[in-house]
């Protein structure tokens, strides 16, 4: 058993990042009807900056040496992927609701292992391939069947499909970045999270700098329950699950890591039920293709 968890770390991080992110969501939902993403996602950052912070001093690891190269490749990664990455995907969250908005993200791990394959080379196996297929048709099977919440509609649909595609060729990108310079060092995971986070909490510094009259959407911030809140959120989809994700990317291909790290509205089906919500017929046997091509990214060949 312990073999098998260390053979496939990679896969078992990414779905348990996937897990996170799909908890995380039903909160994030709510939190963004006070805050803007651009505040929203500064403000779950930097918290998470100040955890891990705290974890390094606990564990006493000493700061990584890395080459110039990789380290550009993880900052670069960080700006991209969570500062651009992160907000469009709260916008889009905001404009679509929760289901189109996690129909977008799907494209993501397609676009990582098409990146991955042109910049990095990265070879995948045909049984790879056909579960990344099965796994993005699985989650795409659930989240666009039409629900109460898909036929209330949006009065601003382009907006969201905008800032959908924008998130999922962001996150692909900066997934693709994080590849490259983990599969080539000894940098731990949370060392890389860190440099990650910092680099985005940068971008998004500067991003909030330049917009006039910014610094008002933070008020919402002097709620002590709302920070309590948004503490809690951070600590479990930011701190936890990108750890979860630099880990995924250093011991899984791109394409195997970000497909696994996709399936996060398979996991919101159980809560669903848990909460009294029906779940039909479709949405169950889209979460079995989707296992199904889960199975497959475990190649125990």
């Amino acid at each position: 058993m312990n073999t098998l968890i260390l053979d496939f770390r990679g896969e078992f991080a990414a779905l348990g990042a996937a897990f996170i992110w799909a908890m995380a969501s039903f909160i994030y939902i709510g939190i963004g009807k006070r805050i803007p993403p651009l505040i929203l996602n500064f403000a779950k950052s930097g918290i998470a900056i100040a955890l891990i912070f705290i974890t390094v001093l606990i564990r006493g690891d000493g700061a990584p040496v890395m080459p110039t190269g990789s380290l550009a490749l993880l900052l670069l990664s960080g700006a991209i992927g969570i500062g651009v990455g992160d907000t469009a995907f709260f916008e889009s969250l905001n404009c679509l609701g929760a289901r189109r908005s996690l129909l977008l993200e799907a494209l993501s791990p397609p676009l990582a292992a098409l990146l991955a394959l042109v910049f990095l080379g990265e070879q995948l196996s045909v049984s790879a391939w056909m579960g990344i297929g099965l796994t993005i048709a699985g989650v795409v099977w659930v989240v666009v069947e039409r629900t109460p919440e898909t036929l209330k509609g949006t009065s601003r649909p382009l907006r969201g499909i905008s800032f959908g595609l924008l998130a999922a060729l962001g996150q692909a990108s900066g997934a693709v970045m994080s590849r490259a310079a983990l599969a080539t060092t000894e940098v731990s995971p949370l060392w890389s999270t860190l440099a990650r986070l910092i680099a985005g909490v940068v971008m998004l510094g500067l991003w909030i700098g330049v917009r006039r009259q910014s610094w008002q959407w933070f008020q919402p911030l002097q709620s002590v329950r709302m920070v309590s809140i948004l503490i809690g959120a951070s600590f479990f989809s930011t701190y936890l699950a990108i750890w979860l994700q630099q880990t995924a990317l250093k011991y899984a291909a791109t394409g195997i890591a970000q497909s696994l790290s996709a399936t996060s509205p398979l996991f919101v089906l159980p809560v669903a039920i848990w909460l009294g919500d029906r779940v039909s017929i479709r949405a169950i046997v889209g979460v079995l293709v989707a296992l199904g091509g889960v199975w497959l990214l475990f190649d125990f060949g």
